[in-house]
Formats: C-alpha cells, sequence, structure tokens
C-alpha cells in the first residue's frame, strides 16, 4: 500500500508542479523536469534520491523551495512550507529542476515530500478499517443476476461462515495480477471476473448476525497453495524442484525477488497441528465443517490483515468479519494484536541454500494451468506437522479425499500463516 499512496502522492505533485512550471518558462528557455523517488542519503547540501531510471543526485541552493505534502491530502495547494532538515532516508520526494546532460543530478527550484512517518501513519488507519470493516473468505458463489456474491470465511479448524456481499453503487472492483498478493499491484476489476473458488477481501458494512455485507471495495484473485519434497536445489537460478506431495510429480519451484521465504518455528508448528487434530479437521478455506480443506492464500490490503484464530473448542462457527474468531477475524486491539500472520512476519527469514533435499515444503502462488513451474509468493519450511495431521485426519476417515494424497487442488492441508501476506 505504500506505494498505492505514493503513486497518488505523486500525481497529484507531478500535476501541479507541471503545470506550474511549464506556465511559467519562456519557450526559449530550457524546459525544466520533474523527478519523483525515494531518498536513499543525505549529505553536504545534496540530497540522493532513487529514481525510476537510477540514482540521482538532488543539488540543494539557497534558491531551493522546500514543500512538505500531506499523505492524506497529497495535492500542491495543501503543501506547507518545509525544511531539509525534515527530510530524512526513505522519505518520498518529487523535485523540479533542469537536469543535467548526463542526467545524473540536478539544481533542485522546487522539493515537495512526504515523509515516512506521514505515509506510515495514513498506513496504519487504513489498515485500522480494513481490520475493523473487512471481510476475508472464499468466493462460493457469484449471482450476476442478483449482483451478489456469497463468500465463505472459515475458521482455522473448520467451522464455515458464510456471508451475502451486495456491492454499493460505486464500490471500486480490483484484482490481483499475477504472482502478486500486493494490493498496490492489483488492476481494475467487475463482477464478471469473481469466480467461485477466487480468493476475496471487501471493506463496507456488514449486518449484525453477519450474514449479509454492503461493499464498497471489492479485491480478488484466484491463489493454490501446493506441499511437495524438495529434490533438488539450484542456488544460482534460486530454484527449487520438488515432487507434489498430492500427486508425486515434479513442480519447479521459482524464488523471486519478492517471494517470502520463512522456517516454521517447529514448537509452534507441533502445538498448532496438535490443534488441527484435536479440533477434528484441519481445514481452511473452501473446507467444511471437519474436512480438511485445503489453506489458501490470503492477499494483501492497504497494510492490513486478519488474525487467524482457533476455532472455539465445540467447533461452533463464528460470524464472519472483523474481531470475530476464524478466517476473517480481526486482530484483538488493533494494530498491536498478536495474530499468526504477526508472528508469521517474525519468523526466521531463509533462502534456498538454507533448504535440504528430503526437505517437506509448502508454498502459495498464483493458480494456474502449468502446475510444472510455479513461481513462489511465500514458500515456508518446517510444515512437516501440519502435513502429518492432515494424513492423520484423513486417516480416521474425517477428511475423506482431502489428505495429502486426496482430491483438491490445495492438498488437504491448513498451515497457518503461509495464507497471510507481509506489509509494508
Amino acid at each position: 500500500m505504500l506505494r498505492n499512496i505514493v503513486v497518488t502522492i505523486l500525481v497529484f505533485l507531478f500535476t501541479g508542479i507541471s503545470s506550474l512550471i511549464f506556465a511559467q518558462t519562456p519557450d526559449s528557455a530550457p524546459k525544466p523536469s520533474y523527478i519523483a523517488g525515494e531518498v536513499v542519503a543525505i549529505a553536504n547540501m545534496k540530497i540522493t534520491l532513487k529514481a525510476n531510471t537510477g540514482p540521482i543526485d538532488i543539488l540543494i541552493t539557497d534558491k531551493t523551495v522546500f514543500k512538505h505534502a500531506s499523505a492524506e491530502n497529497p495535492s500542491l495547494s495543501t503543501a506547507t512550507p518545509g525544511a531539509m532538515t525534515d527530510i530524512t532516508a526513505g522519505d518520498k520526494i518529487t523535485v523540479s529542476g533542469i537536469l543535467a546532460k548526463d542526467g545524473k543530478s540536478m539544481p533542485a527550484r522546487q522539493l515537495f515530500y512526504v515523509t515516512k512517518a506521514d505515509v506510515a501513519a495514513k498506513n496504519a488507519k487504513e489498515a485500522e478499517e480494513w481490520r475493523k470493516r473487512g471481510l476475508t473468505g472464499k468466493v462460493a458463489a457469484v449471482n450476476a443476476q442478483t449482483n451478489q456474491i456469497t463468500v465463505e470465511t472459515p475458521g482455522m479448524l473448520g467451522a464455515t461462515a458464510k456471508s451475502v456481499l451486495t456491492p454499493k453503487d460505486t464500490a471500486k472492483f480490483l484484482r490481483y495480477a499475477p504472482d502478486s498478493i500486493s494490493f498496490a499491484e492489483a488492476k481494475p476489476s467487475n463482477l464478471a471476473e469473481v469466480k467461485v473458488g477466487d480468493m476475496i477481501r471487501a471493506l463496507g458494512d456488514k449486518s449484525t448476525d453477519g450474514t449479509s455485507f454492503s461493499a464498497e471495495q471489492v479485491i480478488t484473485g484466484a491463489f493454490q497453495t501446493v506441499a511437495g519434497t524438495v529434490k533438488s536445489i539450484d542456488i544460482e537460478k534460486n530454484e527449487v524442484v520438488i515432487a507434489n506431495l498430492q500427486n508425486k510429480k515434479e513442480i519447479t519451484i521459482v524464488i523471486g525477488e519478492t517471494s517470502v521465504l520463512k522456517k516454521y518455528p517447529a514448537e509452534m508448528a507441533e502445538r498448532l497441528a496438535a490443534m488441527q487434530m484435536a479440533g477434528g479437521g484441519g481445514a481452511g478455506p473452501g473446507g467444511q465443517g471437519g474436512r480438511a480443506g485445503g489453506t489458501q492464500v490470503r492477499p494483501a490490503v492497504p497494510n492490513g490483515g486478519t488474525q487467524v484464530r482457533p476455532a472455539s473448542p465445540d467447533g461452533q462457527g463464528q460470524p464472519a468479519g472483523g474481531g470475530q474468531r476464524g478466517f476473517g477475524g480481526g486482530r484483538p486491539g488493533g494494530a498491536g494484536g498478536g495474530g499468526i500472520d504477526d508472528q508469521f512476519d517474525r519468523f526466521p527469514n531463509i533462502t534456498a541454500s538454507d533448504l535440504k533435499v528430503g526437505d517437506i515444503i509448502a508454498l502459495s502462488s498464483s493458480k494456474n494451468a502449468d502446475m510444472t513451474r510455479l513461481k513462489a509468493i511465500k514458500l515456508v519450511a518446517g510444515v512437516e506437522p501440519f502435513i502429518r495431521a492432515a494424513q492423520a485426519i484423513t486417516n480416521r476417515g474425517r477428511g475423506q479425499g482431502a489428505g495429502p494424497s486426496g482430491a483438491g487442488g490445495d492438498g488437504g492441508f491448513n498451515i497457518p500463516g503461509l495464507d497471510g501476506v507481509s506489509f509494508p
């Protein structure tokens, strides 16, 4: 979401700066440029800016005008006088001036900046709104005639609640880009693109009983999770070949720059897997009560995230929506809660070199037709306890066709945190 805010900010600032500069520059004079990016370093009246074209040195003079733009309302009309001393590494700036011929430096005429603290505050505010007014789950049905979507919101141990989502007249639809769970990279969409089996997140107003939801923002995507045994590791290519636990077929896993690699702490994995077995099912989205229904990816919303908490011991479902248990539950106490997604972010980071042949790993990826090569969105090691739990549930007859060797594209396991996401 950080990039989403910055893009909005830069659109406002570019528009304002360009109209201001070009309106005042004679046709015979050099045309000023305007460059935007992130501050990398500040020293000796010089700001090193990381722009799309590469690093550029912004040279500060006694004529440079500084303006502090608000992350909440990023426009020239609301910008206030600022100073170079207010700017630090990580801030976003837009600068106007005459670019040097080599394209590597530019004396700054005007410099508009939005601090990372401003952006963080805006992010936190939006995240809290999504936690309180958000709905997360799996699309169970789409009714084009009534303009409604039925959303299933399962809990970690299998209890499933349903809500009927009705978009408001002004509702905004987005769809995640391939191999991405970034809200900033989502593309404009519509109801016609929503399919049964999609993951869905929505912001809006839910009814008191949680059975209906009036949405003002809807974002969907098609994701899957796969588990397998590591057969080979190519460190140079950053690829791992696994044997799919479901059908034993080989899959090449591509680890990209944005892939998140983690290792589940052994004690926590054993404890949560034991809870799944005690609850009678490891159901993730798509699972019915008592059925091991397979984890799904929970993509990002603006700096949000939803807590995965165990369902009640008696297996009774909870209403969907923020503040409730289960897949769509909010973090108690707001952003400071300690849900599994928060804990997952603190799990040890790993690389392909930390994996060994014979390890069992699980990953999330975009759903596509080619199951021989997948790009990892998240890859998690140390998941053996969850795989054993899913198999044990299947063996005792509570998850027919849902264990690691059963039917279903997601393998029947539930690995808390794999379906979550890290946020900027």
